[in-house]
């Protein structure tokens, strides 16, 4: 990195600007209902949106916390505030990240890293935006292409796709892993069928699962290792 560059600088402006933009963003997420019913003359049925949101929260506020403690060592201070202000996270966010830390290969916690996952994950939400503009706009014309019978198993199966493709390359890099995660992955969705609609809960359940078992692996293998070197020391004396 440009010696010049001070990164603690750059640290501090991305905590002011991240949290001012997340509390707007805050702002108008929870504001644009209440202002649609200002504007409408909709009345808020008090007693059912107090049960609703209770609901929601029994839910959402523990995903909340453990994606927060999942997330911000593998994306950084800046990926993370624009992770978490443009949404997407398992789905784009995260796949891009990866590829771009594998292409630039800086390792992660590094000021490298850094900017590395903050330069993604803002192209990655400019390029959504772009798409997601044009695919408005283009809607009425590409209805008949998008509700064509013979593609529409296509469209069904992109996501299958693309974290296949882009899982391919971690899962070459331990197999053990890998399988026991997959296999682990199948039998709970084939005895509770209702799991497959929760993909992010399910993936930090299992991925909690693969750091256990990757942590007694690498216990394990310190072991052996340790085995080896006394028994070699005995050896040669």
């Amino acid at each position: 990195m440009n010696k010049d560059f001070d990164y603690d600088n750059y640290i501090a402006k991305t905590h002011f600007f991240g949290r001012t933009f997340m509390l707007i963003g805050i702002i108008l997420l929870i504001g644009a209902p209440f202002l649609i019913g200002a504007v409408t003359g909709a009345k808020i049925n008090w007693p059912g949106f107090a049960n609703g949101v209770v609901k929601v929260l029994l839910i959402y506020v523990p995903s909340s916390i453990a994606e927060f403690l999942i997330y911000t060592p593998l994306l950084g201070v800046g990926a993370v505030y624009l992770s978490f202000l443009t949404g997407n996270i398992t789905n784009l966010k995260l796949p891009c990240a990866f590829s771009s830390r594998e292409i630039a290969q800086t390792k992660t916690g590094t000021k490298e890293d850094e900017i590395i996952m903050t330069l993604s994950i803002a192209t990655s939400a400019l390029i959504t935006m772009l798409v997601i503009a044009l695919g408005v706009a283009l809607l009425v014309p590409l209805t008949p292409i998008l509700q064509n019978p013979t593609l529409r198993p296509a469209f069904s199966n992109v996501l299958p796709a693309l974290f296949g493709a882009l899982g391919y390359q971690y899962f070459l890099k331990d197999l053990k892993l890998s399988t026991f995660a997959m296999v682990l992955m199948v039998v709970i969705c084939w005895f509770v069928p209702s799991l497959i609609g929760q993909t992010g809960t399910m993936i930090i359940v299992l991925g909690a699962f693969t750091l256990g078992l990757a942590f007694v692996l690498f216990k394990r293998t310190q072991k052996k290792a340790q085995d080896l070197i006394d028994k070699n020391k005995s050896d040669n004396k």
